[in-house]
């Protein structure tokens, strides 16, 4: 079975500009060369794992552990600085709720948008615009401004969005960051239905999450992050027992008392 998703020793690094030096020769560099000392953070490094077609993967740890830099890096939203990525055909990604959304703009207008920038044309906008705002359950705000919208709101949108312009694509992986974070509890098991009928259709699925039920419900196998390194990478199960113990944390996330 060829793997829909391969990650092989992926680093990535944010160049950081450094002004914090006091020393008189630092000042005078950049008081004539107007030029500052870079440093390097590595946020990943050295990630290494694959996905088989119809796995759901769910990548868990704390913020600031590289979660989100490694989706928007296998999307090619940020490039790696080291290692490779193969992907066995179309990606789709939805990172948060605000994807490529104009707030000053009315559902109407980022539907069009949107769309567009997932790549349909203007007749399958028109094909889809219904259905969207249906999936969405927005009906009535379609020339309402973004910026009226809730959090909650906003997910939806982006996510029925999302779900319809995968038709158009056609992805064999798919990319979810916290996109569970808001919206109502309904929404979310429609979404979480639509998702289990692309895992039938063997779509990979990785999924950035702080809902550790989510994770443990839905999928097959953890990956836990801790300062832009893979930790544990194994069935989901035993990833979550192994974290929750380290971290003194419960399943829903909350911190136990001693």
């Amino acid at each position: 079975m060829i793997n829909n998703l391969i990650v092989e020793n992926v680093s990535k690094r944010f160049i950081v500009g450094s002004r914090s030096e006091k020393s008189v020769l630092s000042k005078l560099h950049f008081f004539i060369f107007r030029r500052e000392k870079k440093r390097y953070f590595w946020v990943l490094k050295n990630i290494s794992f694959s996905v088989k077609p119809g796995e759901m993967i769910g990548i868990i740890g704390k913020n600031g552990s590289g979660k989100s830099t490694l989706i928007r890096t296998i999307a090619g939203i940020y490039s790696q600085d080291k290692g490779t990525i193969k992907v066995n055909g179309n990606i789709a990604c939805l990172a948060g709720h605000n994807n490529g959304f104009k707030n000053r703009l009315t559902m109407k207008d980022n539907i069009h948008l949107v769309c567009s920038l997932y790549g349909l044309n203007p007749k399958d906008i028109g094909r889809y615009f219904t259905s969207i705002v249906e999936f969405s359950e927005l009906r009535g705000y379609e020339n309402t401004k973004l910026y009226k919208f809730s959090t909650g709101m906003m997910t939806r949108l982006s996510f029925s969005i999302m779900l319809h312009s995968i038709k158009k694509i056609n992805p064999k992986v798919l990319l979810l960051d916290e996109v569970f974070s808001a919206g109502d509890l309904q929404f979310k098991l429609k979404c979480l239905d639509i998702i289990k009928q692309l895992l039938k259709k063997n779509v990979s699925i990785l999924i950035v999450s702080h809902h550790l039920k989510t994770i443990s419900y839905h999928c097959s196998r953890a990956i836990l992050m801790d300062k832009g390194e893979i930790i544990k990478n194994d069935k989901t199960k035993k990833v979550l027992d192994w974290y929750l113990k380290k971290e003194k944390l419960t399943i829903d996330g909350k911190r136990i008392k001693k």
